[in-house]
């Protein structure tokens, strides 16, 4: 597309050294890009050309991985292997151009305890799924129609600890990212596994009232032990590898999902935050941008936050980006675009006035 002028404003090259996140997702969304080396090396060619630093793509979605994984071959999970159209391996051809202009890469586990109900996963491990109080097994989120993996199960927590490790072992990745759905609804955790295991370790029956605070902080501390065996297998397969997570608002991300990141961070569990701060007014925007929360991340490891740059229903003004950028910068903030394709594409504006805006 060319030359540009760069989103972030001054001089800030792309480097892996720089603590600051200027990052992008590369979703679903974006595998035509990923699926053809010639737009791959332009994407890739593009990106530090605007002083970007970091992307995360997409590699476990809809129950189903971006790699060849003798996990998902032993579960019988998937039938096939996603090639490039040059017959390529997607990650390392991605890894590959990413580490040739000097980006780093974080695989991003988007769907984390996630799978969609009539996946491969969700039919061949029924007993691998939890569910609310009245039985029912689904979620109607932004993905559509999902069940979810029992996070407290040892056997789903070491089905995504194989990935993970899988990924480390394979690439040459500079981490990995799981983002708010390594978590759980607080309607979720009625199966009978989870409430006998709370019986077992509390002596007491599971509330009927799903936001019981002793319940949901079981539930909770039960998520955090697993970030921790997460954090343990990183470091294992790849000392110095980030572990990145990109999570909801924390009052959100406690309240309706018992993802309580800011003990992860106060334990020293991951190593960057990107929160997803998809707000479409500005006020509600800075709001979650002084929270307590998020200023004494920052002051402990780098810290960024998500900036929506449209859906392909609704576009987002190149302006209305922009402030969000100034916005978490002039705070100490790093800024990850969600996604790939909407900062150029989907959107009223050309790409070329997308780019020199």
């Amino acid at each position: 597309m060319g030359s540009a002028a760069s989103p972030w404003g001054g001089n800030t090259p792309a480097t892996a050294a720089s603590s600051e996140i200027r990052g992008v997702w590369l979703t679903s969304n974006d595998m035509d890009v990923m699926l053809d080396r010639t737009q791959l090396i332009d994407a890739f060619s593009q990106l530090a050309s605007l002083n970007f630093n970091t992307v995360y793509p997409m590699v476990w979605n809809s129950g189903y991985v971006l790699f060849p994984s003798t996990t998902a071959q032993k579960e019988e999970i998937q039938p096939f292997i996603r090639r490039g159209l040059q017959d390529y391996d997607v990650l390392e051809e991605v890894t590959t151009q990413a580490h040739n202009h000097g980006l780093l890469v974080m695989p991003w586990f988007e769907f984390g305890f996630m799978t969609p109900p009539t996946s491969e996963l969700a039919t061949n491990h029924p007993d691998w799924i939890t569910q609310r109080q009245d039985g029912r097994q689904t979620w109607v989120g932004a993905a559509g129609e999902v069940a979810w993996l029992n996070p407290f199960k040892p056997e789903v927590q070491q089905f995504l600890l194989n990935l993970v490790a899988e990924v480390l072992n394979q690439y040459d990745v500079d981490g990995i990212q799981f983002d708010d759905h390594i978590s759980l609804p607080v309607e979720f955790g009625y199966d009978r596994y989870t409430r006998t295991l709370y019986h077992q370790e509390t002596g007491k029956t599971a509330p009927s009232n799903f936001r019981d605070p002793a319940w949901m902080k079981w539930r909770a501390d039960k998520l955090t032990a697993f970030v921790g065996r997460l954090k343990q297998t990183v470091e294992a397969k790849k000392p110095g590898a980030i572990l990145s997570i990109a999570p909801n608002p924390y009052d959100v991300a406690y309240s309706s999902y018992l993802q309580d990141w800011v003990t992860w961070v106060q334990r020293n569990l991951v190593d960057e935050i990107v929160i997803q701060i998809y707000r479409h007014e500005m006020p509600a925007f800075l709001a979650q941008l002084d929270r307590p929360e998020v200023k004494a991340t920052r002051q402990k490891i780098p810290t960024g936050v998500g900036v929506l740059t449209g859906l392909r229903t609704t576009p987002v003004p190149i302006s209305f980006i922009q402030q969000k950028v100034q916005a978490a910068r002039s705070r100490g903030l790093g800024v990850s675009f969600f996604y790939y394709e909407s900062l150029w594409e989907t959107t009223a504006e050309s790409p070329a006035d997308r780019l020199l805006g």
